[in-house]
């Protein structure tokens, strides 16, 4: 029985035929045709095609394909078995439910309503991006940024004289191409953020490509007009090259001469934003159940699985059943950018939801539907297909290696994991590595994932020879001891552009003698105690080697940091002490950080030079 709900009684009840039966797959052989309609398994055609499985399976083998009674196949697996037993083959159009991202919504235009247009902010990196959604939200999102660039897609909503507008603050450095691009095709403007003191730029070219392959229109934001080399001219000049043809040269592109620094002439880049949102006629159909894009994901500590969805067509109401890639759950609570409680989110809104099975990946589709049986089905089924198609890609992909590796000779492979603080700095990172790859040697990412390092990730690159990367997280103790008694490596960073460079740099035997961090110990805080015009005391026992006082430090939650900086204070008992061994109580203040919580780990270390091997 559907979810009956008052204020949607029409859509929301009827969903677009979701209600495909997900366990059999409909197929048929009619006049020597096989006709199906969907994803089906070696299995289930052997079946139709009423062909020994063991047939089937030998002759894929000698094809080069190894497949089991469940592998799904292709559309072109299919048509090859079928000719091969002689049968002919026809796939009908009639997208299955798991297959949700191929529908085509076909609402009735008499329910279509005005949406608020999606807006990303693209750019070369340091061209004022995340200072231009500082201006527009009179917030301060910069400070919290590491290296001074943005690391993570930010969704942001705003209300203008009654016009409310969506923003996409996306990354603007190279190694975040794969953000930028996903952000690009979910938006409906495109902001492209210049330098009036710099012009045009690598990225924003890339920025230009993205906004032209998604077919968005693009509104020019002429920034740091307030410096001294400010010309916006030569901007205008440089963008011609590029097909980007602004108004005054008889083009459709409207440029803003602004200043993000001095929230100078923000109103006309909003009125901009408006006027073009109102031509381009965006609407959407409120009475239906949502569909949309993950922006992010990742696992909170406390919540579990959180991510960040744009909702692009219908209305998602807390409480609702979801499919978001290959994960199912309830909106058990939504929130929006400042984490307010949400109990509905209408098309184009971004909201942060809780209560998924697992985290899904950024870029992801997900739909909403009426019962979670439903839900649970179809996202089963869908991980199923990703499962078989990356075993079949990754097969291949280890065969055709192997035979490259004995033909030439000289091929190295550097084998990496990579973890992250989220699925986009993950798979930005993966971008930028395998990109480096070259005729000598190859980058193969065994694993690119979110969360803390942890001895799963150790063990997989024991057995793989592989060297671990962490973005912005750190292994606890017991990981690290796992690693020096495996033999494997960690390498650290937290600058995406830094850990590019020493890949390079390794690739090119040119790792030059540097300095390196070496952990000292660990402690774990036990209780907290606040002491006016001290600020927070961590109580804390030392786990692991031990901790020194004026040492450089941070501090880890669930192997993610949160804070860097210097301890300001140790003390055993009420005397100050120099150093704590592991098996000790003390008590720690760190300096500028009171933001404490139990079960903290703080970590010590020291840097130490070290010679290249």
């Amino acid at each position: 029985m559907a979810k009956k709900n008052k204020n949607f009684t029409t859509n929301r009840e009827t969903n677009v035929s979701t209600k495909v039966n997900v366990d059999k797959v409909k197929t048929k052989v009619n006049g020597g045709v096989f006709i199906y309609t969907g994803a089906i398994s070696a299995g289930e055609l052997a079946k139709s095609l009423n062909v020994p499985l063991g047939e089937i399976i030998k002759f894929l083998f000698m094809q080069g394909k190894m497949v089991t009674i469940n592998t799904i196949l292709d559309d072109e697996l299919i048509g090859t078995v079928c000719l091969q037993f002689g049968y002919d083959f026809q796939k009908k159009n009639i997208v299955a439910a798991e297959n949700f991202e191929e529908l085509e919504i076909n609402d009735d235009p008499k329910k279509l309503k005005e949406r608020p247009p999606v807006v990303t902010i693209m750019g070369h990196v340091d061209h004022g991006k995340t200072t231009l959604i500082d201006a527009i939200r009179n917030s301060n999102l910069v400070a919290g940024e590491v290296g001074g660039i943005s690391q993570e897609i930010g969704a942001y909503q705003k209300e203008i004289n009654g016009h409310k507008i969506t923003f996409i603050d996306t990354p603007g450095h190279e190694a975040f191409t794969a953000m930028r691009s996903r952000g690009a095709s979910v938006t409906d403007i495109v902001v492209l953020v210049v330098a009036a003191d710099d012009g045009v730029m690598p990225q924003t070219i890339e920025a230009i490509d993205h906004a032209k392959a998604a077919g968005v229109p693009i509104i020019v934001a002429i920034n740091k007009m307030d410096k001294p080399g400010a010309d916006p001219s030569r901007v205008k000049e440089e963008l011609l090259q590029h097909d980007v043809i602004a108004e005054e040269y008889g083009g459709e592109v409207i440029c803003v001469e602004i200043s993000a620094k001095q929230k100078k002439n923000i109103d006309g880049l909003l009125e901009a934003i408006i006027t073009v949102a109102e031509l381009a006629e965006l609407k959407a159909n409120p009475d239906r159940y949502a569909m949309g894009t993950v922006l992010e994901a990742k696992l909170d500590k406390n919540e579990g699985p959180k991510a960040t969805l744009l909702i692009q067509n219908g209305t998602l109401k807390e409480g609702d059943y979801l499919v978001v890639g290959t994960s199912y759950g309830k909106a058990r609570r939504m929130t929006n950018e400042f984490k307010k409680v949400l109990n509905v989110a209408t098309p184009s809104t971004p909201v942060a939801i809780i209560g998924l099975s697992e985290v899904p990946q950024a870029g992801d589709r997900f739909m909403a539907f009426s019962e979670e049986s439903e839900a649970k089905a179809i996202a089963t089924k869908r991980k199923l297909i990703k499962e078989s198609k990356e075993r079949n890609q990754t097969s291949a992909a280890s065969l055709e290696d192997l035979f490259n590796l004995a033909k030439e000779g000289k091929m190295q492979n550097i084998n990496v994991i990579i973890k992250a603080d989220s699925t986009g700095s993950a798979e930005a990172v993966k971008s930028s590595l395998e990109k480096l790859s070259n005729d000598e040697v190859k980058i193969n990412i065994v694993r690119a994932t979110s969360g803390a390092i942890t001895e799963s990730d150790v063990l997989l690159a024991s057995a793989s020879h592989a060297i671990i990367y962490g973005f912005n997280v750190r292994p606890d103790a017991r990981t690290r001891a796992k690693a020096e008694e495996e033999k494997v490596e960690i390498r650290l960073h937290r600058i995406i552009y830094a850990l590019i460079e020493e890949i390079q740099a390794a690739m090119k035997g040119m790792l030059a003698p540097t300095l390196v961090e070496k952990v000292t110990g660990q402690a774990d805080v036990r209780k907290l105690f606040k002491v006016s015009k001290l600020g927070t005391i961590a109580g804390c026992m030392v786990v692991d080697g031990f901790i020194k006082n004026n040492s450089p430090a941070r501090v880890l939650r669930e192997g993610i940091v949160i804070y860097e900086g210097k301890l300001a204070s140790l003390q055993r008992g009420k005397d100050a002490a120099k150093e704590v061994k592991s098996g000790f109580e003390c008590g720690i203040m760190v300096e500028n950080f009171n933001d404490f919580k139990e079960g903290d780990i703080i970590e010590g270390y020291e840097m130490v030079a070290q010679k290249a091997d």
